[in-house]
């Protein structure tokens, strides 16, 4: 895993605000030369450091905890990673093997749950948390890498994380082109969104831009948080009285080191995702934060190896 230096973390960090940020934009709020920003940027994207994609929302989420057959836990996460509907994948200690995140329609997520996912090869049981409401999801982690005033000057407001779950709108053939190019990359200028659907450049923007501000496509920034320095990821499994969930989940959607964070049914009340530089810090981080007095319980996960990021197969650690 590569470290990013200085320049290219502003970069990165520029781009998790607003992942369509012109490279002249972004190099007079850094106070860098276009030139540079413009030639560093697109090495990062080229070399696959960081990706910015999109994910169509979906009403229903669930997470889904695998425990494999041993020797399966790789094979069952790249057969995970590999289906449409789901947005991370990661493989784990502690009870599960593999932790994912699926997107579904909610008459569709019986069979993903009941015939889908066990036919998963190396599956030996698996527990299900249907995802309530978000605090926080990937596309609205924000590391400590900008400056105050240079994020406000790079904040979107395309990319807001209102932790809604809303019905999907059934889109026309060229919206849904659209959505689907954006998907696969996010950058995509508004004139090659045009010959792709077939639509004129001026058509491209005004369809694309209605299909972002409306939440029918969704675009983030995809980065491993190692390049950040923040080799530690963990799950922190949570759980909490009724009264507290909705505080709890606030207050950890506040902290930089929380990428995700959502309310669950099961178990568990919340998970939060975490990214920290090493296990001392993330032993600060679950017995001496504010958060931890409305916690009546936390089991962690340490994330081993991500397949799936943000809607985007990972490449395989080394």
């Amino acid at each position: 895993m590569v470290v990013l230096d200085a320049l290219e973390r502003q970069i990165v960090a520029a781009l998790q605000l607003d992942p369509r940020c012109p490279w002249r934009k972004m190099a007079a709020v850094l106070g860098e030369a276009e030139r540079t920003v413009a030639r560093r940027g697109s090495q990062l994207l080229e070399s696959g450091a960081v990706a910015v994609v999109g994910i169509r929302p979906r009403p229903t989420a669930v997470l889904v905890e695998m425990r494999c057959t041993p020797g399966t836990v790789r094979a069952a996460a790249q057969a995970l990673a590999q289906r449409t509907d789901t947005t991370f994948v990661y493989t784990t200690t502690g009870t599960g093997d593999c932790v994912a995140e699926i997107l579904t329609e909610p008459n569709h997520m019986g069979d993903v749950l009941s015939d889908e996912l066990p036919s998963t090869i190396g599956l030996r049981d698996s527990t299900s948390y249907p995802v309530l409401r978000y605090f926080r999801t990937i596309r609205g982690w924000r590391p400590e890498i900008l400056t105050a005033d240079r994020a406000e000057a790079l904040r979107s407001s395309l990319t807001s994380d209102s932790g809604i779950l809303e019905p999907r709108r059934e889109l026309n053939r060229q919206d849904t082109e659209l959505v689907d190019a954006l998907c696969a990359d996010g950058r995509m200028s508004f004139e090659a969104l045009g010959r792709r659907v077939g639509v004129s450049e001026a058509t491209a923007r005004r369809r694309s831009e209605w299909l972002l501000a409306n939440n029918q496509v969704q675009l983030r920034a995809v980065v491993e948080p190692a390049s950040f320095g923040l080799a530690v990821e963990a799950l922190l499994w949570i759980r909490a009285s009724p009264q507290h969930v909705e505080q709890l989940g606030k207050g950890l959607a506040e902290l930089p080191v929380v990428r995700y964070a959502a309310a669950i049914a099961g178990d568990y009340q919340l998970v939060a995702d975490v990214t920290v530089g090493d296990m001392s810090s993330l032993y600060r981080f679950i017995t001496g934060s504010d958060w931890a007095q409305y916690a009546a319980g936390v089991d962690v996960s340490i994330l081993l190896d991500a397949r799936k990021r943000g809607g985007r197969l990972m490449r395989p650690s080394s």
